[in-house]
């Protein structure tokens, strides 16, 4: 009887010790595999080593320009030295601030990029506003007009605005980026336009009615209503259109050729500042003496736009998400 029954337990005890590992197995699994595909362990290693590629490929380029940019002559003729410098110099970051111009140059490329994105905003979230609520008569030829100006390239149309400009005497001044913006055909303006149209098009029309029986206006509607609700399509309109208005060079070259020069003219005159003996076609073979500095006046022009997305990122990713964007 006491030989059944320590057989019993001994059964027993193997059970349960069969079921805590069988337990703790289904935990692990559920651990590395996941309940679904995408939970696992093994999915969040392979999504976080696609991200890391896919962040080197972008980072390889800055991370190069600041490696550059602190060599010396010898680090740059050195085919041993790839990433960092033997003697780290500021010498060429001194460089290129002078030759930049730097002050002169940025306070006039912030004032085209702040100023015309500002107006951007306002003018394309107007239009949008009445594309998508307002009874426009025609409002499908001006769409799709809209849409034409998106699709022909600037350098169809640069002679007739040079002569435009020209007669008018507005040449080497920021009124060539600003009067274009507030007819609403400033740097994209198409994209713009219809991304507040597609924003207001998703408001609900309960908004509007309840302040139309208050007796609001077409106008007080929109900029006490409508509007502000739309501050994360402002935010992201603002921002690409700040970042286009400042990396943009063919109109600047165009338009500013004197006086009136921003950075990314600036840079491209770099090469004759750093060198006025250069002559003929010379300026397109790559220079070990001046790659230092050239490296060093960029990541100037870029730090202004670095800095700012990572003060705002936060709010561009969710504005990217509630302005349909992404769909």
């Amino acid at each position: 009887m006491i030989h059944v029954i320590k057989t019993e337990l001994e059964k027993a005890g193997r059970l349960i010790h069969s079921a805590m590992w069988s337990r703790k197995a289904q935990k692990a699994k559920v651990m590395v595999i996941g309940r679904n595909v995408s939970d696992g362990l093994i999915a969040k290693l392979i999504i976080y080593l696609l991200l890391s590629i896919v962040a080197y490929l972008y980072l390889q380029p800055i991370l190069y320009m600041v490696s550059t940019m602190f060599k010396t002559i010898g680090d740059l003729l050195d085919p041993t030295v790839r990433w960092i410098p033997r003697v780290v110099t500021w010498e060429n970051v001194v460089k290129a601030y002078n030759g930049l111009q730097y002050p002169k140059a940025l306070l006039y490329t912030s004032l085209i990029a702040v100023t015309c994105s500002l107006v951007q905003v306002i003018v394309c979230s107007m239009t949008g506003y009445a594309l998508a609520r307002l009874h426009v008569p025609f409002k499908g030829l001006f769409s799709a007009l809209i849409i034409l100006t998106f699709l022909i390239p600037p350098q169809v149309i640069i002679i007739p605005l040079y002569v435009i400009f020209s007669k008018l005497g507005l040449l080497n001044t920021i009124f060539v980026f600003l009067i274009p913006a507030f007819l609403g055909q400033g740097l994209k303006a198409a994209l713009f336009i219809f991304i507040f149209r597609q924003f207001f098009r998703s408001q609900p029309l309960s908004l509007e009615e309840a302040a139309k029986l208050d007796g609001a206006s077409t106008f007080r509607l929109f900029a006490g209503i409508m509007l502000p609700l739309a501050r994360s399509a402002c935010l992201v309109v603002f921002l690409f259109s700040f970042i286009w208005y400042w990396n943009m060079y063919y109109e600047p070259s165009m338009f500013l050729a004197k006086g009136f020069t921003p950075l990314s003219i600036r840079l491209d005159m770099l090469e004759e500042v750093l060198n006025p003996t250069l002559l003929g076609n010379t300026r397109t073979i790559v220079n070990p003496i001046t790659e230092s500095t050239k490296m060093a006046a960029a990541f100037l022009i870029i730090l202004p736009p670095i800095v700012i997305f990572i003060i705002l990122q936060r709010w561009f990713v969710s504005g990217i998400e509630r302005t349909g964007i992404v769909e």
